[in-house]
Protein backbone atom coordinates (compact mmCIF):
# COMPACT_ATOMS: atom_id res chain seq x y z
CA UNK A 1 0.00 0.00 0.00
CA UNK A 2 1.31 2.94 -0.70
CA UNK A 3 1.25 6.79 1.69
CA UNK A 4 -0.95 9.76 -0.35
CA UNK A 5 1.79 12.35 -0.34
CA UNK A 6 -0.24 14.85 -2.59
CA UNK A 7 -3.28 13.92 -0.29
CA UNK A 8 -4.58 17.75 0.46
CA UNK A 9 -4.08 18.56 4.16
CA UNK A 10 -7.07 20.53 3.73
CA UNK A 11 -9.08 17.65 3.32
CA UNK A 12 -7.74 15.96 6.63
CA UNK A 13 -8.44 19.47 8.62
CA UNK A 14 -11.82 19.89 7.01
CA UNK A 15 -12.57 15.79 6.86
CA UNK A 16 -11.52 14.43 9.59
CA UNK A 17 -13.41 13.28 12.58
CA UNK A 18 -13.29 10.95 15.27
CA UNK A 19 -13.84 7.51 14.57
CA UNK A 20 -17.07 6.24 16.04
CA UNK A 21 -16.70 2.91 18.38
CA UNK A 22 -17.81 -0.19 17.12
CA UNK A 23 -20.52 -0.08 20.51
CA UNK A 24 -22.11 2.94 19.19
CA UNK A 25 -23.09 1.53 15.96
CA UNK A 26 -25.16 -1.27 18.10
CA UNK A 27 -26.41 1.08 20.77
CA UNK A 28 -28.34 3.52 18.07
CA UNK A 29 -29.27 1.65 14.45
CA UNK A 30 -30.71 5.35 13.55
CA UNK A 31 -27.42 6.44 13.14
CA UNK A 32 -25.78 6.50 10.01
CA UNK A 33 -23.14 3.69 10.34
CA UNK A 34 -19.46 4.51 10.43
CA UNK A 35 -17.49 3.01 7.45
CA UNK A 36 -14.22 4.96 8.51
CA UNK A 37 -11.29 3.34 7.94
CA UNK A 38 -8.68 1.61 5.82
CA UNK A 39 -10.12 -0.97 3.31
CA UNK A 40 -9.12 -3.32 0.68
CA UNK A 41 -12.02 -4.55 -2.30
CA UNK A 42 -9.35 -7.14 -4.27
CA UNK A 43 -10.91 -10.21 -5.07
CA UNK A 44 -9.63 -13.38 -7.03
CA UNK A 45 -13.05 -13.08 -8.53
CA UNK A 46 -13.08 -12.10 -11.92
CA UNK A 47 -14.48 -8.79 -13.13
CA UNK A 48 -16.30 -10.88 -15.85
CA UNK A 49 -17.29 -14.56 -15.90
CA UNK A 50 -14.74 -17.15 -17.89
CA UNK A 51 -17.20 -18.13 -21.02
CA UNK A 52 -16.67 -21.78 -20.84
CA UNK A 53 -18.96 -21.20 -17.24
CA UNK A 54 -21.64 -20.21 -18.65
CA UNK A 55 -24.62 -18.84 -16.48
CA UNK A 56 -22.74 -20.54 -14.08
CA UNK A 57 -23.25 -18.26 -11.17
CA UNK A 58 -21.27 -19.62 -8.61
CA UNK A 59 -18.68 -22.48 -7.24
CA UNK A 60 -19.34 -24.99 -5.12
CA UNK A 61 -17.93 -24.88 -1.54
CA UNK A 62 -15.33 -27.71 -2.54
CA UNK A 63 -14.83 -26.39 -6.00
CA UNK A 64 -14.11 -22.72 -4.01
CA UNK A 65 -11.88 -24.06 -1.44
CA UNK A 66 -9.90 -26.09 -4.25
CA UNK A 67 -9.24 -23.31 -6.10
CA UNK A 68 -8.37 -20.38 -3.09
CA UNK A 69 -5.91 -23.28 -2.16
CA UNK A 70 -4.66 -23.50 -5.99
CA UNK A 71 -3.71 -19.78 -5.94
CA UNK A 72 -2.41 -19.66 -1.62
CA UNK A 73 0.34 -22.35 -3.36
CA UNK A 74 1.17 -20.44 -6.27
CA UNK A 75 1.46 -17.39 -4.25
CA UNK A 76 3.91 -18.68 -1.48
CA UNK A 77 6.25 -20.48 -4.48
CA UNK A 78 5.97 -16.60 -5.80
CA UNK A 79 7.27 -15.75 -2.49
CA UNK A 80 10.01 -17.78 -2.44
CA UNK A 81 13.93 -15.60 -3.44
CA UNK A 82 14.21 -15.88 -6.84
CA UNK A 83 17.15 -18.11 -8.36
CA UNK A 84 19.89 -15.85 -9.31
CA UNK A 85 21.46 -17.98 -11.75
CA UNK A 86 18.20 -18.10 -13.98
CA UNK A 87 18.60 -17.24 -17.60
CA UNK A 88 16.27 -14.77 -19.00
CA UNK A 89 12.68 -14.61 -19.93
CA UNK A 90 12.19 -16.47 -23.12
CA UNK A 91 11.92 -14.30 -26.17
CA UNK A 92 8.08 -12.95 -26.55
CA UNK A 93 7.06 -13.88 -23.46
CA UNK A 94 5.09 -11.14 -21.96
CA UNK A 95 6.06 -8.93 -19.09
CA UNK A 96 3.91 -5.99 -17.99
CA UNK A 97 4.22 -4.02 -14.89
CA UNK A 98 6.26 -6.51 -12.90
CA UNK A 99 10.30 -7.13 -12.96
CA UNK A 100 8.53 -10.87 -14.24
CA UNK A 101 5.42 -12.43 -14.28
CA UNK A 102 6.85 -14.58 -11.61
CA UNK A 103 6.04 -11.39 -9.10
CA UNK A 104 2.58 -10.36 -9.76
CA UNK A 105 0.55 -9.60 -7.50
CA UNK A 106 -1.79 -12.40 -6.44
CA UNK A 107 -4.96 -12.72 -4.35
CA UNK A 108 -6.71 -15.58 -2.55
CA UNK A 109 -10.02 -14.91 -1.74
CA UNK A 110 -13.05 -15.41 -3.82
CA UNK A 111 -16.10 -12.77 -3.74
CA UNK A 112 -18.29 -14.84 -1.08
CA UNK A 113 -21.62 -12.81 -1.08
CA UNK A 114 -24.96 -15.01 0.12
CA UNK A 115 -22.92 -17.54 1.09
CA UNK A 116 -22.15 -18.17 -2.83
CA UNK A 117 -18.99 -18.51 -4.06
CA UNK A 118 -19.24 -15.67 -7.29
CA UNK A 119 -17.85 -17.33 -10.35
CA UNK A 120 -17.98 -13.27 -11.72
CA UNK A 121 -18.45 -10.02 -9.88
CA UNK A 122 -20.97 -8.94 -12.65
CA UNK A 123 -23.99 -10.56 -11.69
CA UNK A 124 -26.39 -9.14 -14.17
CA UNK A 125 -26.74 -10.32 -17.56
CA UNK A 126 -26.75 -13.80 -16.21
CA UNK A 127 -23.37 -14.71 -18.61
CA UNK A 128 -21.43 -12.73 -16.34
CA UNK A 129 -20.26 -10.95 -19.25
CA UNK A 130 -19.87 -7.26 -20.04
CA UNK A 131 -22.85 -6.50 -23.08
CA UNK A 132 -20.86 -4.63 -25.11
CA UNK A 133 -22.74 -3.13 -28.26
CA UNK A 134 -21.55 -4.65 -31.70
CA UNK A 135 -20.50 -1.32 -33.04
CA UNK A 136 -19.44 0.35 -29.40
CA UNK A 137 -16.06 2.51 -29.47
CA UNK A 138 -14.20 4.11 -26.83
CA UNK A 139 -12.29 7.39 -27.16
CA UNK A 140 -9.09 5.41 -28.20
CA UNK A 141 -11.15 3.28 -30.66
CA UNK A 142 -12.94 6.17 -32.11
CA UNK A 143 -9.08 7.78 -32.71
CA UNK A 144 -7.65 5.24 -34.31
CA UNK A 145 -10.99 4.86 -36.47
CA UNK A 146 -10.10 8.95 -37.47
CA UNK A 147 -6.91 7.77 -38.94
CA UNK A 148 -4.86 7.97 -36.43
CA UNK A 149 -2.34 5.70 -34.95
CA UNK A 150 -2.21 4.28 -31.25
CA UNK A 151 0.79 5.50 -30.91
CA UNK A 152 0.37 9.38 -32.35
CA UNK A 153 0.42 10.77 -29.41
CA UNK A 154 -0.01 11.11 -25.85
CA UNK A 155 -4.16 11.37 -26.25
CA UNK A 156 -4.19 8.37 -27.90
CA UNK A 157 -2.83 6.71 -24.73
CA UNK A 158 -5.38 5.12 -21.67
CA UNK A 159 -5.61 7.91 -19.04
CA UNK A 160 -4.19 5.02 -16.64
CA UNK A 161 -0.91 5.19 -17.69
CA UNK A 162 -0.79 8.61 -18.41
CA UNK A 163 -1.35 8.75 -14.92
CA UNK A 164 -4.19 11.37 -15.24
CA UNK A 165 -6.20 9.17 -12.69
CA UNK A 166 -4.78 6.22 -11.88
CA UNK A 167 -6.14 2.68 -12.49
CA UNK A 168 -9.26 3.25 -14.13
CA UNK A 169 -12.30 4.96 -13.08
CA UNK A 170 -13.30 5.39 -8.90
CA UNK A 171 -16.41 5.39 -9.74
CA UNK A 172 -17.44 2.11 -9.93
CA UNK A 173 -14.42 0.48 -7.53
CA UNK A 174 -12.63 -1.71 -10.09
CA UNK A 175 -10.78 -4.27 -7.91
CA UNK A 176 -7.81 -4.87 -10.07
CA UNK A 177 -4.60 -7.10 -9.63
CA UNK A 178 -3.69 -4.60 -7.91
CA UNK A 179 -3.57 -1.83 -5.27
CA UNK A 180 -7.26 -2.32 -4.67
CA UNK A 181 -7.29 -0.32 -1.16
CA UNK A 182 -9.18 2.67 -0.04
CA UNK A 183 -8.93 5.04 3.05
CA UNK A 184 -12.82 6.55 4.03
CA UNK A 185 -13.93 9.30 6.18
CA UNK A 186 -16.95 10.54 7.10
CA UNK A 187 -18.50 13.36 8.35
CA UNK A 188 -22.12 15.01 8.05
CA UNK A 189 -22.29 16.37 5.48
CA UNK A 190 -19.81 14.31 3.14
CA UNK A 191 -18.49 10.66 2.47
CA UNK A 192 -14.36 10.53 1.19
CA UNK A 193 -13.32 7.70 -0.58
CA UNK A 194 -9.38 8.38 -1.21
CA UNK A 195 -8.50 5.09 -3.23
CA UNK A 196 -4.58 3.58 -3.57
CA UNK A 197 -4.20 4.62 -7.00
CA UNK A 198 -6.82 7.51 -7.58
CA UNK A 199 -7.20 11.13 -5.94
CA UNK A 200 -10.14 11.67 -3.70
CA UNK A 201 -13.45 11.29 -4.00
CA UNK A 202 -15.40 14.36 -1.96
CA UNK A 203 -19.06 13.31 -2.40
CA UNK A 204 -21.72 15.24 -0.65
CA UNK A 205 -24.20 13.69 1.06
CA UNK A 206 -26.81 16.17 1.23
CA UNK A 207 -28.57 15.73 -2.09
CA UNK A 208 -27.02 18.86 -3.90
CA UNK A 209 -25.04 18.22 -6.89
CA UNK A 210 -23.27 20.49 -9.22
CA UNK A 211 -24.71 21.95 -12.19
CA UNK A 212 -21.74 23.25 -14.50
CA UNK A 213 -21.83 19.94 -16.33
CA UNK A 214 -18.25 19.90 -17.64
CA UNK A 215 -17.05 16.96 -17.31
CA UNK A 216 -14.61 14.98 -14.96
CA UNK A 217 -12.27 11.93 -14.79
CA UNK A 218 -14.04 10.88 -11.92
CA UNK A 219 -17.73 12.39 -12.57
CA UNK A 220 -19.74 14.12 -10.61
CA UNK A 221 -21.12 12.17 -7.41
CA UNK A 222 -23.66 13.08 -5.45
CA UNK A 223 -24.81 10.96 -2.26
CA UNK A 224 -27.52 9.94 0.09
CA UNK A 225 -28.25 7.54 3.07
CA UNK A 226 -30.98 5.23 2.86
CA UNK A 227 -31.40 3.59 6.46
CA UNK A 228 -28.15 1.57 6.82
CA UNK A 229 -27.22 2.07 2.98
CA UNK A 230 -25.25 4.94 1.60
CA UNK A 231 -26.64 5.00 -2.13
CA UNK A 232 -23.96 7.30 -4.68
CA UNK A 233 -24.83 8.30 -8.45
CA UNK A 234 -22.32 9.63 -10.37
CA UNK A 235 -22.47 11.30 -13.92
CA UNK A 236 -20.66 13.78 -15.86
CA UNK A 237 -17.43 11.73 -16.71
CA UNK A 238 -14.74 12.75 -19.67
CA UNK A 239 -15.17 9.86 -22.01
CA UNK A 240 -11.40 10.08 -22.31
CA UNK A 241 -12.06 8.10 -19.00
CA UNK A 242 -12.68 4.98 -20.47
CA UNK A 243 -10.47 1.95 -18.73
CA UNK A 244 -9.63 -1.13 -20.48
CA UNK A 245 -11.34 -3.36 -17.94
CA UNK A 246 -14.38 -1.41 -18.65
CA UNK A 247 -14.86 0.58 -21.64
CA UNK A 248 -16.92 3.89 -20.93
CA UNK A 249 -18.05 7.04 -22.23
CA UNK A 250 -19.36 10.31 -22.00
CA UNK A 251 -22.76 8.42 -21.27
CA UNK A 252 -21.38 6.82 -18.40
CA UNK A 253 -23.74 7.06 -15.45
CA UNK A 254 -23.11 4.60 -11.81
CA UNK A 255 -25.23 3.91 -9.11
CA UNK A 256 -23.41 2.15 -6.07
CA UNK A 257 -24.62 0.91 -2.81
CA UNK A 258 -22.24 0.53 -0.13
CA UNK A 259 -24.24 -1.50 2.93
CA UNK A 260 -22.39 -1.73 6.17
CA UNK A 261 -23.11 -5.51 6.93
CA UNK A 262 -20.57 -5.99 10.16
CA UNK A 263 -17.53 -3.65 11.52
CA UNK A 264 -15.39 -5.21 8.89
CA UNK A 265 -17.39 -6.15 5.75
CA UNK A 266 -19.14 -3.47 3.27
CA UNK A 267 -22.02 -4.88 0.68
CA UNK A 268 -20.89 -3.05 -2.42
CA UNK A 269 -23.04 -3.33 -5.32
CA UNK A 270 -22.87 -0.93 -8.79
CA UNK A 271 -24.79 -0.69 -12.08
CA UNK A 272 -23.67 0.92 -15.01
CA UNK A 273 -25.77 2.45 -17.88
CA UNK A 274 -23.72 3.51 -20.58
CA UNK A 275 -25.87 2.98 -23.88
CA UNK A 276 -23.12 4.20 -26.10
CA UNK A 277 -21.04 1.20 -25.36
CA UNK A 278 -23.12 -1.14 -23.78
CA UNK A 279 -26.29 -2.76 -24.75
CA UNK A 280 -28.19 -2.98 -21.24
CA UNK A 281 -26.89 -2.15 -18.12
CA UNK A 282 -25.10 -4.12 -15.86
CA UNK A 283 -24.80 -4.81 -12.21
CA UNK A 284 -21.83 -5.90 -9.95
CA UNK A 285 -21.69 -7.33 -6.23
CA UNK A 286 -18.50 -7.70 -4.32
CA UNK A 287 -16.69 -7.79 -0.82
CA UNK A 288 -15.27 -4.75 0.81
CA UNK A 289 -13.22 -5.88 3.64
CA UNK A 290 -11.29 -4.18 6.29
CA UNK A 291 -7.96 -4.01 6.47
CA UNK A 292 -6.36 -5.14 9.81
CA UNK A 293 -5.80 -2.39 12.15
CA UNK A 294 -2.55 -0.02 12.04
CA UNK A 295 -2.62 -0.48 7.97
CA UNK A 296 -2.19 2.82 6.17
CA UNK A 297 -2.49 3.84 3.07
CA UNK A 298 1.15 4.56 1.48
CA UNK A 299 1.95 6.92 -1.86
CA UNK A 300 0.92 5.24 -5.31
CA UNK A 301 3.45 7.19 -7.72
CA UNK A 302 3.00 6.24 -11.42
CA UNK A 303 5.79 7.12 -12.69
CA UNK A 304 5.90 10.74 -12.04
CA UNK A 305 7.20 13.36 -14.85
CA UNK A 306 5.84 10.84 -16.60
CA UNK A 307 9.09 9.91 -18.43
CA UNK A 308 8.07 6.49 -19.93
CA UNK A 309 5.17 8.30 -21.92
CA UNK A 310 8.25 9.69 -23.46
CA UNK A 311 10.00 6.65 -24.07
CA UNK A 312 6.63 5.47 -25.43
CA UNK A 313 6.13 7.96 -28.44
CA UNK A 314 9.95 8.26 -29.29
CA UNK A 315 10.05 4.44 -29.46
CA UNK A 316 6.68 4.56 -32.17
CA UNK A 317 8.84 7.36 -33.93
CA UNK A 318 12.16 5.51 -34.27
CA UNK A 319 9.50 2.20 -35.56
CA UNK A 320 8.26 4.71 -38.46
CA UNK A 321 11.42 5.68 -39.41
CA UNK A 322 12.41 1.95 -40.08
CA UNK A 323 8.87 1.67 -41.85
CA UNK A 324 7.38 -0.63 -39.42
Amino acid sequence: MQLFRHFPAILFSAFFVTVVSEESIAENTSQVPDMQGVWFFGSKTPHERPVNLGNKRYYTRAEALAIELAARVSRDESAKPGDPDRSAPAKGEFIGQEAEVHYESARINLARINGEYRTSLIVDPADGRLPYKNDAMDFIDAWVARGFGEFDGPESRPPSERCVNGVGQMAPLIGWKYNANMLIVQTPDYVVLAGETHPPRIIPVSGNRSTHGLGQWMGESVGRWEGGTLIVHTTNFKAAASFFQMKSSDALQVTEWFTLESKDRILYRYTITDPKIYTQPFTVEMNIVRRPAGDRLFEWACHEANYSMRGILAGARVQESEHR
